[in-house]
């Protein structure tokens, strides 16, 4: 997992023009210990992506999309997030966040039914802009 995130954010850390992204700098031990829930994607036993995320009420909040570069535009990431938008009964709001300059997650999350809601500047000049979808 922690292989495939530093491989999968590396791709977004280049096209953002920036490597601040916190996946990367994150250790085998810190991602051990996280509180969300992972899904994986296999392609012939090869781990191609996963999809983490934490519930509280009826709010599923996405924190890491991940897909190996070699699998990229095969649907894996539409894959993962129509799973655990329909393995999570109850669900009334998906939110998820990604760098503003990611235009590849952009248009995914648009064609998936998502919104913008926000932008900001986390660190500076790391802009991210935050989506969300109703499910009611």
């Amino acid at each position: 997992m922690l292989a495939l995130q530093k491989l999968s954010y590396r791709q977004e850390a280049n096209l953002i023009g920036s490597d601040q992204i916190p996946p990367l700098r994150e250790t085998l031990e810190a991602l051990q210990q996280s509180t969300e829930t992972f899904y994986g994607y296999f392609l012939s036993s090869q781990l191609a992506g996963a999809i983490s995320y934490k519930r509280e009420s009826d709010l599923l909040d996405i924190y890491r999309m991940m897909v190996h570069p070699d699998y990229f535009r095969r649907g894996i990431a539409r894959a993962l997030l129509q799973y655990v938008e329909g393995c999570e009964p109850g669900i009334k709001r998906i939110v998820v966040s990604t760098a503003s300059l990611n235009v590849p997650a952009r248009t995914l999350y648009k064609h998936q039914g998502f919104t913008a809601t926000a932008e900001e500047e986390i660190i500076p000049r790391l802009w991210i802009i935050h989506f969300e979808k109703r499910l009611c």
